[in-house]
């Protein structure tokens, strides 16, 4: 038997708890207005921080608003999408098809549903799409960039990040949502936040504290088995 050097009390402990985490976060859409304290955000930044990364480049940095700056985001954000076509630093999916496609059209259900909007009404679903660009009332938000010359593993590296930070937000009571909405945005995010120009806008992370009361947080959405990702080869 391999000594880990891990007792199993302590590994089973570990399993749960991340277990827990991995349950209970969802894609918060719908915040109270607190404040989230700076030393519990900048504890989620130091968790965040231990991402393994290609090389250990740590392609990652972070702009983060709270207070007044979060509102002058948000409003600024708002009229931009108004009169702005979409700019990603990305390249957006060029089209959902087959099991990706009927995912996305069931988590749409879902949050419609959750929300009372009945199926073909459009002006509801796009006023509820409008809402990415509100931060969906969250009294902070989070841009991940990575430099530019990293190219496609560097915003992996980064999607690590995303995926560490949500986890310790989630270990802090802290909701979240990633937004890649709000990455289409570019040049508006680059001007607020002077960002030099070898910076690429990866997704943005809404976050506070959760309005448990609003149903738009009280749908789940499925994970397929995993028997339908995985291949296995033993010869």
């Amino acid at each position: 038997m391999t000594d880990t050097g891990i007792a199993t009390a302590d590994t089973s402990l570990a399993e749960r708890t991340l277990a827990q985490l991995l349950d209970a976060r969802i894609s918060c859409r719908a915040y109270l207005p607190t404040q989230v304290p700076r030393d519990v955000i900048e504890r989620i930044l130091e968790l965040a921080q231990q991402t393994p990364s290609w090389c250990n480049t740590q392609p990652w940095q972070v702009a983060i608003t709270e207070g007044e700056g979060t509102e002058r985001f948000r409003s600024g954000l708002a009229e931009y999408v108004r009169t702005h076509p979409q700019e990603s630093d990305f390249e957006w999916p060029r089209e959902y098809v087959g099991e990706h496609k009927q995912r996305r059209r069931e988590c749409a259900m879902q949050l419609y549903s959750s929300v009372g909007i009945a199926p073909g009404d459009r002006a509801a679903s796009a006023e509820q799409t409008m809402k990415n660009f509100d931060l969906f009332g969250a009294p902070h938000v989070a841009i991940v960039t990575t430099h530019e010359a990293l190219g496609t593993y560097g915003a992996v590296d980064c999607g690590l990040y995303v995926e560490t930070f949500l986890l310790a937000a989630q270990s802090l009571g802290v909701a979240t949502i990633p937004q890649a909405a709000v990455a289409g945005s570019s040049r508006f995010i680059h001007d607020f936040f002077s960002l030099d120009e070898d910076r690429r806008v990866v997704c943005a992370i809404s976050f506070g504290y959760p309005d448990t009361e609003n149903p738009v947080n009280g749908f789940r959405t499925h994970r397929e088995p995993v028997a339908n990702v995985a291949q296995w080869v033993s010869q």
